[in-house]
């Protein structure tokens, strides 16, 4: 489950934003502080994961002397985000801020550059994928540097048994948890899933897939119209709703809201959870909270759990993709222990720790940081995770929805649920054309 990026008056930032200093505050203090500096951590679904993030930040602070605050920032009811806007708009608060996808473009005039940083972590590590630079590189510098904290891939998961009986579909051949390429793993595409839904849905396990605002639905559909190459803005920032590829992409939408579940429309972000752990799901798009939580609540249903990425369509394969940053306020007091600590955040045994103990939730941004033994050893079923961060050996690619469009306009396509509700309305009976016209009207708002 993933929480949604709200938009919010000020006035009702600044008064969620200031509850957010009634948290827990972690205080870590040495016999010769050199300097103070505050850092805002997501508050990780997985608890532990708080918990060794916590002693990473005092191990650096000790050797340090620094005085470190730490806090820990829910993202239930987005206080994560009016934190951040109640800090921006008031510019004092944290040092260092963990800011979801779409928040470092938000608040850039307000953010401090962190090219330095970058790099020093990609001369050590190697570059980040196209989805972090679109979101953190502005103007050609870096205003917030990729962590592994919260950063998310929610491709398929599906029910390995109820794929392969009802539908013919042998995930685990397709994609073993072991490297290298499989020819089966080609016919992955959307027309298979079409296929594995109609499938599944004549034995009443139907595709979880949700057709509803929030970002799971936002991310699974917007992963279908890249793999149409059916863009709603290109990317300099004209309408190209009115396009073969976007006609093309609903073609295959009215086929497929047919077979997806009857409230698909009303999904959010617990709906596709909760139908895979009750077992009423042959397959759903997540990250492995879902599968975390069936492992403790229905054991039966997590041993039959296999993670894989995207389809193919015409235009490639996509997996969405929702990265997370550190990025340093303008306003900060101790901007180079700001900067310092995140560099020691990110170093890739730190990395590799957190990424452990969350059982593989928690995707590094470096390529060269995807040899960690947690996605191979996770069970059950042992590899169940392996294929949920992207190989070279997949051939496909991090995509947040939206992308290309500037990302001015995307993030206001990607908050309304654009895509999914283009679905949403062919499922109640409107015509491609009605669509089409809605989509149009509705981009025309977002680019004025």
């Amino acid at each position: 489950m993933t929480t949604p990026t709200l938009k919010t008056s000020r006035r009702r930032a600044l008064k969620l934003g200031a509850a957010a200093v009634a948290l827990p505050l972690v205080h870590i203090r040495t016999g010769r502080a050199a300097g103070k500096v505050s850092i805002a951590f997501w508050d990780h679904w997985v608890p532990s994961g708080n918990a060794v993030m916590q002693k990473q930040v005092e191990a650096w602070a000790a050797k340090n002397q620094v005085e470190v605050q730490a806090d820990f920032i829910t993202s239930v009811g987005s206080k994560n985000i009016l934190t951040i806007a109640a800090e921006a708009q008031a510019r004092t608060g944290h040092d260092v801020q963990a800011f979801p996808s779409w928040e470092v473009h938000n608040h850039s005039d307000m953010i401090e550059p962190i090219d330095d940083v970058m790099k020093t972590l990609t001369g050590q590590y190697g570059g980040v994928n196209q989805v972090c630079e679109y979101l953190a590189k502005i103007k050609g510098h870096w205003m917030g540097v990729p962590t592994s904290s919260g950063t998310q891939y929610k491709g398929p998961c599906g029910r390995i048994s109820v794929l392969k009986d009802k539908a013919g579909l042998d995930v685990v051949a397709m994609y073993p948890a072991a490297p290298g390429h499989t020819a089966a793993s080609d016919a992955w595409t959307w027309d298979a899933l079409l296929k594995a839904a109609e499938a599944c849905a004549a034995a009443n396990m139907t595709f979880g897939m949700g057709l509803g605002q929030t970002s799971d639905s936002v991310d699974c559909i917007g992963s279908l119209f890249a793999a149409y190459g059916a863009e709603l803005v290109d990317k300099d920032g004209n309408v190209t709703v009115k396009s073969d590829n976007v006609r093309k992409v609903l073609e295959y939408g009215q086929k497929l809201v047919k077979v997806l579940p009857a409230d698909a429309v009303s999904y959010d972000d617990a709906s596709n959870n909760r139908a895979l752990i009750s077992g009423q799901s042959a397959l759903i798009w997540n990250p492995p909270s879902a599968w975390a939580v069936a492992k403790r609540d229905n054991p039966k249903v997590a041993e039959d759990c296999w993670s894989f990425p995207g389809c193919a369509g015409p235009a490639g394969r996509f997996t969405p993709y929702l990265p997370y940053f550190w990025g340093v306020w303008s306003f900060s007091q101790n901007k180079t222990a700001a900067k310092e600590l995140i560099t020691f955040l990110m170093q890739r045994n730190n990395v590799e720790a957190r990424c452990t103990e969350v059982v593989g939730y928690d995707v590094p941004p470096f390529d060269s940081m995807l040899d960690f033994k947690v996605w191979e050893d996770v069970e059950p079923p042992k590899g169940t995770v392996y294929n949920y961060p992207i190989r070279p050996f997949h051939n496909a690619k991090p995509h947040i929805a939206a992308l290309p469009a500037p990302p001015d306009i995307a993030v206001q396509i990607y908050n309304r649920g654009t895509m999914p509700t283009m679905l949403a309305k062919l499922k109640s009976g409107s015509s491609i054309d009605e669509v089409i016209a809605w989509a149009s009207d509705e981009l025309e708002g977002f680019t004025r």
